[in-house]
């Protein structure tokens, strides 16, 4: 286990450059103390390893010098051939790239550990979009994803949902993220970073200036952020419900993860009925209306009283269609 984390250190430093000993101890999930000892073990067998201390220090390899270690594990030979994402490397225009990477990556494997890659291949197969979804076409894609990697100002023309819908922007792209099968491109538009859907993208001009991207701009971290902003824009407010035992079970499968958090969160004991009382949140009239009709006669709204009132009112007209 140490021997794999001097390993890590090392190329850490060959790949990164300079590091500090909390980055080091952060990346390799152990004590600062740790560092210490493994940067001493690394001198004493000869690496040319020297650290500054101040503010900018840091520790960093002797300029030039590269490890020729090229050994892989077996857990680590699989697990790069289930780290390849085919579809979005081909919307990337990447798919010839990836295979060749992957046929070179296996011929430098010896015999037993490009069986086991091998095999991963055979029984593994990633679809990362959603199911009932029609795939969205991302023409300006490759575009996009070069003005990301060289740091290039874009001017775009942007459809997005509320009036006006067709807006100019002029954006600098800090970063790509697919989720469930849609792009999404993360960039600054004025003094603030937004999130922009790739397909809604409807013209697009790369201009000659160049933006210099936030060294500290952290973009997997910005993601999580922003997913917990919407899923908060998302909740208008709360609705108070009954559940029969069916509806707590049917719960699970037709709701958001959200939604079944916190009816387990406020679950009352049952009554009399073997019905469990929850406060949930909601995002909208409208659409609390319609997630909780899909549960039928196992549910019943007690609160807000305009949710209630709502599905009453639609109970009636089905009433009335149907009788």
């Amino acid at each position: 286990m140490r021997a794999s984390r001097l390993v890590s250190l090392l190329l850490l430093l060959q790949t990164r450059g300079r590091m500090t000993a909390q980055e080091l101890a952060d990346r390799l999930e152990v004590s600062v103390r740790t560092i210490y000892r493994d940067v001493e073990s690394l001198h004493t067998a000869g690496i040319p390893l020297y650290g500054d201390a101040g503010p900018k220090g840091g520790y960093q390899l002797l300029d030039g010098y590269r490890t020729r270690l090229t050994g892989l594990t077996t857990d680590e030979a699989e697990s790069l051939f289930l780290a390849g994402l085919p579809g979005p490397a081909a919307e990337l225009g990447l798919a010839a790239v990836v295979t060749a990477a992957q046929l070179k990556l296996m011929a430098a494997l010896p015999v037993e550990l490009r069986d086991r890659a091998g095999r991963v291949q055979e029984r593994f197969h990633l679809d990362a979009p959603t199911w009932y979804r029609d795939p969205q076409p991302v023409t300006h894609l490759p575009a996009v994803a070069d003005a990301v990697w060289n740091e290039r100002v874009l001017e775009v023309s942007y459809r997005r949902w509320k009036a006006p819908q067709e807006v100019e922007r002029r954006l600098e792209p800090y970063g790509l993220v697919v989720k469930a099968g849609l792009w999404y491109l993360v960039a600054r538009s004025g003094d603030q970073v937004r999130t922009y859907r790739v397909s809604q993208i409807l013209s697009l001009h790369p201009l000659p200036e160049r933006f210099t991207r936030p060294g500290d701009f952290d973009l997997a971290a910005y993601w999580q952020a922003y997913l917990a902003e919407f899923e908060a824009r998302l909740r208008w407010g709360e609705a108070v419900v009954r559940l029969s035992p069916q509806g707590m079970r049917l719960l699970a499968n037709l709701m958001t993860p959200g939604v079944v958090a916190a009816a387990k969160e406020t679950a009352q004991p049952p009554d009399g009925e073997g019905w469990t009382r929850v406060t949930v949140p909601i995002e909208s009239i409208d659409h609390a209306t319609g997630e909780f009709l899909r549960l039928g006669t196992d549910v019943e709204v007690l609160a807000p009283a305009e949710l209630r009132e709502r599905i009453a009112a639609t109970a009636g007209e089905l009433t009335r269609r149907y009788g």
